[in-house]
């Protein structure tokens, strides 16, 4: 069984090491602790990504860019429709989807394909949240 230190854990789940350990030490992140170091066991870690291999670090994948942007999700193509110049682009994350709309020329020069591993990147000022029931 591979598993990965505080430091790995944060790298795969793009949190800061505190933080990782901080959510082991509360339970929230399942972990054990070995002297003074925290162990997170892979396949919890990537149950947690929902996707079937860990994610490395990009410097630790060929033809990957590292990137500031913190909000990346990482899930598999589960639907392109490629229509005129746009291109939409269905992931899923866990148990969710998330739709992107971008070029046609941008996905072919990506080369997208139904089943490929991509990073979605989310760029925004704000983040609106919704519950049933709430006031309109």
């Amino acid at each position: 069984m591979r598993t990965f230190n505080a430091q790995e854990a944060a790298v795969l789940l793009h949190l800061n090491v505190k933080r990782v350990q901080s959510l082991a030490r509360s339970g929230k992140l399942p972990a054990v602790r070995l002297g003074r170091k925290w162990l997170f066991r892979s396949d919890e870690i990537e149950r947690l990504l929902g996707q079937d291999a860990p994610a490395l670090e990009p410097s630790a994948r060929p033809g990957w860019l590292a990137i500031s942007a913190r909000n990346r999700l990482h899930g598999r193509i589960t639907s392109l429709v490629m229509d005129g110049l746009m291109a939409e682009v269905q992931v899923r994350i866990g148990d969710q989807e998330l739709v992107s709309v971008i070029t046609r020329s941008s996905a072919e020069r990506l080369g997208l394909a139904v089943g490929d591993e991509v990073v979605a990147v989310v760029k925004a000022t704000e983040i609106m949240i919704g519950k049933a029931g709430g006031e309109l």
